[in-house]
């Protein structure tokens, strides 16, 4: 799968969408017996057995990764990259609430290797996509709210007084210290939480496919015999 690059997001636990915004994680469903119970590990072997795959899928077509410091001739480069992430154009694409449009391929290594873990590509695409940015639709409904804007009305004038630099961004000791004394974090740690319980209810379907899938992604994970020098290495995500 990729996202808005051919290197995006989206292992469950990889890079996001929204730069700085963490991935929100619903609450854990059963796992399997075989399968860890902890979050974090269930992460781990999702990554370890995604990769596995990917491998795999290379090994069949005469290819491998190499560590990212080994140079490669381009055409050898453009030739793993179609292998790794599909041709274009790109199948898959959803608009969130945000108005970020997130594309991917339905070809390729990688998301042949998901397919393989979590089953429907399309299903999996969508709810990964849409709970990996869950909190950041929270937060700009936040924007919408009259104690937030006038907490980031003072933020700016404290970041960037009238008469005082504006070129680029504050430094992030100023930054961190505007938030505290505007009240912003204040007011960001109240809203967040009940805009966050709202949006998981607007896509409660989304986040209940999520976690079936997952279910199904660590049913498989724990079934595959994963050589422990495949752990390691490039992430093909």
């Amino acid at each position: 799968m990729r996202h808005a690059t051919r290197r995006a997001i989206v292992t469950a636990g990889a890079a996001l969408v929204l730069a700085g915004c963490a991935t929100v994680r619903p609450g854990p469903a059963t796992p399997p017996a075989a399968a860890p119970t902890d979050r974090h590990r269930q992460d781990q072997l999702l990554k370890a057995a995604e990769h596995h795959l990917v491998v795999r899928c290379l090994r069949a077509q005469g290819l491998t990764l190499s560590p990212g410091t080994q140079a490669r001739a381009p055409a050898e480069d453009t030739r793993l990259q179609t292998a790794l992430f599909g041709t274009d154009p790109r199948e898959l694409s959803l608009t969130l609430a945000t108005g970020l449009t997130v594309t991917a391929n339905s070809d390729g290594c990688v998301a042949t290797a998901r397919a393989q873990l979590y089953g429907d590509p399309t299903r999996w695409f969508r709810a990964q996509v849409t709970v990996d940015n869950l909190r950041a639709e929270a937060q700009a409904r936040m924007k919408h709210d009259p104690a937030h804007r006038a907490a980031l009305g003072r933020w700016t004038r404290c970041a960037a007084p009238v008469g005082g630099s504006r070129a680029g961004r504050p430094d992030p000791a100023v930054a961190e210290r505007c938030t505290r004394e505007s009240g912003l974090a204040d007011v960001r740690a109240r809203l967040e939480p009940a805009e966050l319980a709202t949006v998981r209810g607007l896509h409660r379907d989304q986040v209940a496919t999520y976690e079936q899938l997952r279910a199904r992604a660590l049913r498989r994970a724990a079934e595959l015999s994963v050589p422990p020098t495949e752990t390691k290495g490039n992430d093909a995500s």
